[in-house]
C-alpha cells in the first residue's frame, strides 16, 4: 500500500479539520474523531467507535490495531473533514506507511501524521520559536526529506510532522501550526486524546 501514497500540495484551503486517537482499556479500543472549524479551530461535534482489539500492539504497525475503530469514528462525523491529523507517523516511517498515511488511503481524504516522537530519520534542531522548522530527513547520506519537526511552542519539545495522503511536508507544517493553540500537541489532537482518556477512565470506574 505505500506505493499508493500520492504525495502534493493540499487542494485548496480546508473547511474542517478533524483528529482520531484511540485509548486502551485492556483490550478495548475507545477510538475519538473531534472535528473542528478551519481556520477558527472551533469544535463541532464527537463520534465515538467502541469494540475489542483483533491485533496485538507491534510497533509500526498501528493500523492493524487502531485503524478499525478509528476509521469507524470518523465516518461518523456528520461533516466529511478536509483534512485528519492524527498521533502517529505518515511516510515518515520504516515503510513508508505510518498510521496517518495507512488511515489516508483508506479514507481516501487527506491525511497527516504529527507524532511526539520521532521513528526514523535525521534532522537538524529547529529554532526555539514558535513556528520555527527543519525537515526531517530519511536515514542514509543523500536522502528527501520525509518530513518536518515543527516548533508549535516556544521553548518547548518540538512534534514530527509528515504527509500522510493527498498533502505535502510543507501543507502538513502550515496545518499543524494553525492547529497549534496554548499547547504543544495541535488542538483536534489534544482534545480527541483528552476525550479518549476521559471515556477510559469513565470505563474503568464501571468495571
Amino acid at each position: 500500500m505505500a506505493g499508493d501514497v500520492r504525495i502534493f500540495p493540499l487542494r485548496g484551503t480546508p473547511d474542517h479539520v478533524a483528529a482520531a486517537d484511540a485509548s486502551f482499556a485492556g483490550d478495548m479500543v475507545i477510538a475519538v474523531a473531534s472535528l473542528f472549524t478551519y481556520p477558527e479551530m472551533r469544535h463541532i461535534k464527537d463520534s465515538i467507535a467502541l469494540g475489542k482489539a483483533r491485533f496485538p500492539y507491534v510497533p509500526g504497525l498501528l493500523f492493524f490495531r487502531e485503524g478499525p475503530f478509528l476509521t469507524r469514528a470518523l465516518r461518523g462525523l456528520d461533516i466529511v473533514p478536509d483534512v485528519v491529523l492524527f498521533d502517529g507517523q505518515g511516510i515518515a516511517h520504516p515503510r513508508g506507511l505510518g498510521l496517518a498515511a495507512h488511515m489516508g488511503i483508506v479514507l481516501n481524504m487527506p491525511s497527516i501524521g504529527c507524532a511526539k516522537s520521532r521513528l526514523i530519520g535525521q534532522f537538524r534542531e529547529p529554532g526555539m520559536t514558535k513556528g520555527d522548522w527543519s525537515y526531517l530527513y530519511g536515514n542514509g547520506q543523500g536522502s528527501s526529506p520525509i518530513g518536518a519537526v515543527v516548533r508549535t511552542k516556544t521553548l518547548k519539545r518540538p512534534v514530527f510532522v509528515s504527509p500522510g495522503h493527498m498533502t505535502d511536508i510543507e501543507s502538513s507544517v502550515r496545518v499543524v501550526m494553525q492547529c497549534a493553540g496554548r499547547f504543544r500537541i495541535p488542538e483536534p489532537v489534544r482534545y480527541a486524546d483528552i476525550l479518549s482518556r476521559r471515556l477510559k477512565r469513565e470505563m474503568k470506574a464501571r468495571q
